[in-house]
């Protein structure tokens, strides 16, 4: 049995995203040691490795909740895993564009910036004036800023 720092070590998951996890019910509740720490088992581990994985491919928590309820029945077509999957790939590559739209808006900025004074520079005018940008990514772009949330 784990604890469940010790879990978090083996998984590279956070201990109170763990919690969380156990809160919200895609990890079952921990067994209790006599002084109350929590205890986790091989099948625990094996749970949260899928969780940690299926996060690292971008699966949004309730997608993954449903592939959970999928693997407890192993003897099920998989089409519906599938559907999820593909749900992602798509959601990916509109991320993926996204993204390159960024990619193109930036470039132009700093193509046309004369690298002269801050006066002059047309990275800080265009960051001042949306309207100078050629694609409408105000939204877009918020979803890929760290720590913006």
């Amino acid at each position: 049995m784990l604890t469940i720092g010790k879990l978090g070590q083996r998984t590279g998951v956070k201990v109170p995203t763990i919690r969380y996890y156990e809160q919200i019910g895609m990890l079952p509740e921990a067994e209790r040691s006599a002084g109350n720490q929590r205890l986790y088992g091989k099948a625990a581990e094996d749970r949260l490795r899928f969780i940690r994985h299926s996060r690292d491919l971008g699966f949004p928590l309730e997608a993954i909740r449903d592939l959970l309820s999928l693997s407890d029945q192993p003897g099920q077509s998989c089409a519906a895993a599938d559907g999820i999957a593909r749900q992602q790939l798509t959601a990916v590559r509109a991320r993926i564009s996204r993204l390159q739209a960024l990619e193109a808006e930036l470039e132009r900025m700093l193509i046309q910036c004369a690298h002269g004074t801050i006066g002059d520079c047309r990275v800080i005018e265009v960051l001042g004036d949306h309207r100078l940008c050629d694609h409408d990514h105000g939204a877009d772009a918020q979803a890929f800023a760290p720590g913006d949330a």
